[in-house]
């Protein structure tokens, strides 16, 4: 159902461009745009998720910014957006964490520029997504795409977005804003 939709964007464990394992930086227009995508789309919570303490630590200290400090108080859409964000240092806690609040496993949804044989399209996905009261845990990868171990681990892996041009290398935002609008935007 609509109202068990997660999101997680993995900083580890992820490729670099020579496919090493890696963890990726978070960045600040991360936070904030993804942030904001879900809150509009009704996604119950955005999970930055990164192992790495002084990053974990960052993000904590601007996402308290917007809730608790004085940039809440100047921008309350912005307060607003970050109510549902939190940060993990693990997939398999995230994982952990909603099945506690919502007594069952979700179904994993990763994204690739890739087709795999579980591949899904944005209509089919919908369709399970309204149709179904089970949650959902969107996974986005940072640097060059999710390590081959969590596509494995995916129950369905979204097809690729695709523009009229051989270029395919969107920001993760705004491929996150797109496959929210595809599969949880307006019939």
């Amino acid at each position: 159902m609509r109202d068990k939709i997660y999101l997680g964007l993995v900083h580890y464990p992820v490729y670099n461009k020579r496919k090493d394992i890696v963890c990726t930086s978070v960045t600040n227009f991360d936070i904030h745009d993804i942030s904001r995508s879900c809150k509009t789309y009704d996604v119950k919570e955005y999970n930055l998720i990164v192992p790495v303490e002084a990053q974990k630590q960052l993000t904590e200290r601007i996402i308290g910014y917007w809730q608790d400090g004085t940039g809440g108080e100047y921008n309350k859409d912005r307060e607003s957006a970050f109510t549902i964000t939190r940060v993990k240092n693990s997939i398999e806690e995230c994982i952990a964490d909603i099945e506690k609040k919502e007594g069952q496993r979700p179904v994993i949804i990763t994204t690739s520029a890739h087709i795999y044989p579980n591949s899904i399209s944005y209509k089919g996905l919908s369709e399970k997504v309204f149709s179904d009261d089970k949650p959902y845990l969107f996974l986005f990868g940072t640097g060059w795409g999710l390590i081959q171990e969590v596509m494995d681990m995916s129950d369905y892996i979204l097809e690729p977005i695709r523009g009229n041009t051989k270029y395919n290398h969107l920001s993760v935002r705004a491929a996150v804003a797109i496959i929210l609008d595809r599969v949880l935007g307006e019939n």
